[in-house]
């Protein structure tokens, strides 16, 4: 029924939908009231999470997805942020913007691609600010978009500042890297990659030994869940942190 609405209410009110987005979701969690789950993001129970067409678990009343609470859960107990700290954050969700922006003022959006309403467009391979300019950089889901990920990731080595902190995760796989720069069509990136603006699919080794590389030192965080925990986490999930 949700993803139903959702496609009728983007197509037919695309601009009310989007203006309105957090509006319309706090009335359709109504019927999602109950108790059995939580998500940490908007700090709300309900009787279920909402199950996507693509298998994901959203929160009703935020619209948070499983990685997004996890990454919330992170930042919180395992390197809570400090008011003074320059933040850096690439294409985020709606929700953790909304949040981010509310407790740090030093917090700066930022989406190359033009998909999301953010404060900045920054070229990951070309970042147009000064060396050593954050504290913090949150890279989640966008190494595998990028063909000389080698290259974005020096940029962000290069404009964190010494002693910060680095949040990136991207899909994972076992065994090494699977990547492939002759498959270019939308068609066989979904195939080979999981997604059609897909360039590869990282190992969690592949990703901190490219990490090392450019200088950063990485620690990877793993985590796993009972299938149905009432957090809506995936069952096993890995972070990366890296400290410059």
């Amino acid at each position: 029924m949700y993803n139903f609405l959702k496609r009728t209410l983007k197509t037919l009110f695309p601009n009310i939908s989007n203006k309105f987005e957090f509006t319309i979701r706090r009335v359709l969690s109504l019927f999602y009231f109950g108790n059995k789950v939580y998500c940490g993001v908007c700090e709300s129970n309900f009787k279920r999470f909402i199950l996507l067409d693509n298998a994901e678990l959203s929160c009703p009343k935020c619209g948070s997805l499983s990685r997004q609470r996890r990454m919330w859960k992170f930042i919180n107990e395992t390197i809570p942020f400090k008011k003074s700290d320059f933040i850096l954050h690439f294409s985020p969700s709606k929700i953790l913007q909304k949040k981010f922006k509310k407790i740090y003022p030093n917090y700066v959006s930022t989406d190359y691609c033009g998909n999301l309403k953010t404060d900045k467009s920054y070229d990951i391979l070309n970042i147009d600010v000064a060396d050593n300019s954050f504290d913090i950089i949150i890279c989640y889901h966008v190494l595998e978009h990028i063909i000389d990920d080698m290259k974005a990731m020096s940029e962000l080595n290069r404009v964190l500042k010494p002693g910060g902190k680095l949040i990136v995760q991207t899909p994972f796989k076992e065994g090494g890297i699977y990547e492939d720069y002759s498959i270019t069509t939308k068609e066989d990136r979904l195939k080979h990659f999981g997604q059609d603006d897909h360039v590869r699919i990282y190992s969690v080794q592949g990703l901190k030994e490219r990490l090392e590389k450019v200088s950063f030192n990485v620690e990877v965080f793993s985590f796993k869940e009972a299938v149905d925990n009432k957090f809506g986490f995936k069952p096993e999930e890995h972070i990366i942190l890296c400290t410059k």
